[in-house]
């Protein structure tokens, strides 16, 4: 076997002589020792690359990748490398764009280094929806503990409301609150620094922590959150088929879901979040003695029907509080009313025009409307003294049409004159029982006496006078013996 060197004196023998005897003869060696190491350092040597049909626009798909640091699609591309001459498949063309992205990301990433998070450092914050569910999902970084709440909007009294429960929920709070540049707690952006809304601001500084914002367009510098968000909507909101319409549900089970999740084992950080919490919760900021009033809050004046106003439906409050100013605040779709701090009534939030009415504030149900009976002429202040009955045959003349009820009083109480007074309250009696409310009416039941048939509901007890015959002792029904 050849040394190295030995190999590359026949090689360069062999350039000089231009034959493998030439070269035999120079180094001393037989002509096929010159043509085995000849052939095997020609198949040593690097191939020259194989062509390709799109070797004349890599340097336009180079150019545009570049120019829009690897966002651009084949299918843009494919247009402008067509006019430059490409004439080969779409597929070749979608592997070129794809091999000049790759190279482009390799030659242009961030070097980004993985987060190292500190007890009671950070807690990250994000919003994510599906159709008009909105969900807030916070994260303890250090201890992974997880917080989630729904509402149907993102506003700013929404976001704060969130972020005081998620503050409740934890136990103390944290020294630094990172969120996205949220349009809900950003006031603006000048040189790349993004100014907190006032509100924010006045919220941080109730609560003892540091405002801080993400990059523009960096989903990846609290991907920890991002991750949640994801993880919230196909193992919470998916399978429980969560809505904005019920909004007190979708909180009582994300309750329910970050006890379980927060128990089990983080595959991340291999410990379990609740037992971290603990840990972490001695390095929390205290909650503050006085809770913020986080979100709009409303005035409104009670009525006399002891109802407030909001958003075109009314909802009720106790008698006691007519006249008076009182709170109003919407959370989880229910509308809380306040005074001085003290809770009057929790409605849930009806749609514009509806009422909604706690009978405990007018002192029970409400009883049905009554139309009392008071006579004006002598004949009715005379008819009504029959009593009840008079009342009852009055109120199913006037429900059943008689107009001539008003003559006919006159006609009953000169029956009462020809009758008596207690026959004619029977004949009332049976005339309201049978829906006749006539005159005539009456004044045939009158002429028939007691001899008509009383009639009684299926299964009352029939109670009428049977005639009364002779009686004769047992003794008259012995049997004697006979001889």
């Amino acid at each position: 076997m050849k040394l190295v060197r030995e190999r590359m004196d026949i090689i360069s023998a062999y350039r000089e002589a231009g034959s493998y005897r030439g070269a035999a003869e120079i180094c001393s060696t037989t002509p096929k020792t010159v043509k085995r190491v000849v052939e095997a350092a020609q198949r040593s040597e690097p191939r020259p690359p194989p062509a390709h049909n799109y070797d004349e626009v890599v340097d336009l798909v180079a150019q545009r990748v570049e120019k829009t640091k690897g966002r651009i699609s084949a299918k843009r591309l494919l247009p402008m490398a067509r006019a430059a001459g490409y004439v080969g498949s779409d597929r070749n063309f979608r592997r070129l764009v794809a091999d000049e992205k790759r190279n482009w990301r390799t030659d242009n990433h961030r070097g980004r280094r993985p987060g190292v998070w500190e007890p009671g450092d950070v807690l990250a914050i994000d919003w994510g929806v599906i159709g008009t569910l909105h969900v807030f999902c916070a994260v303890l970084a250090w201890s992974r503990t997880r917080f989630v709440y729904f509402a149907d909007n993102e506003r700013s009294e929404t976001t704060l409301a969130a972020l005081a429960a998620c503050f409740e929920f934890l136990g103390g709070v944290p020294k630094t609150v990172l969120a996205d540049r949220m349009g809900c707690l950003k006031g603006g952006v000048v040189a790349n620094v993004v100014i907190p809304s006032p509100d924010y601001v006045r919220f941080a500084t109730h609560y003892l922590f540091h405002p801080d914002f993400c990059e523009a367009a960096d989903p990846a510098s609290k991907g920890l959150v991002e991750n949640l968000v994801g993880y919230v909507k196909r193992d919470l909101m998916i399978p429980g088929e969560l809505t904005a319409r019920d909004l007190r549900r979708a909180n009582e089970s994300a309750r329910d879901w970050m006890q379980e999740v927060n128990a089990h084992l983080h595959s991340e950080i291999c410990a379990i979040p609740a037992q971290r919490l603990e840990v972490e919760l001695e390095l929390l900021g205290p909650l503050p003695q006085l809770r913020a009033n986080a979100g709009k809050v409303i005035y409104r004046t009670v009525d006399k029907l002891s109802c407030v106003r909001f958003a075109s439906a009314r909802y009720s409050v106790p008698t006691q509080n007519i006249g008076k100013v009182v709170q109003l605040r919407v959370s989880d779709g229910h509308l809380t009313i306040t005074l001085l701090g003290v809770t009057l009534a929790e409605h849930a939030v009806v749609v514009p025009g509806e009422t909604s009415i706690l009978d405990d504030h007018y002192g029970g149900p409400r009883s049905k409307p009554k139309r009392a009976v008071r006579p004006r002429t002598p004949d009715e202040v005379v008819f009504c003294a029959l009593g009840p009955v008079a009342e009852a045959f009055i109120k199913g003349a006037a429900a059943s049409g008689s107009t001539s009820l008003k003559s006919d009083l006159g006609i009953l109480l000169r029956l009462e004159r020809s009758y008596g007074r207690d026959p004619l309250v029977r004949a009332l009696e049976r005339a309201v029982a049978f829906g006749r409310f006539h005159s005539s009416d009456v004044q045939s039941i009158l002429i028939a006496g007691r001899g008509v048939a009383q009639l009684v509901r299926a299964g009352d007890a029939l109670v009428t006078t049977l005639p009364v015959g002779p009686r004769r002792s047992l003794s008259d029904y012995q049997v004697e013996a006979t001889s």
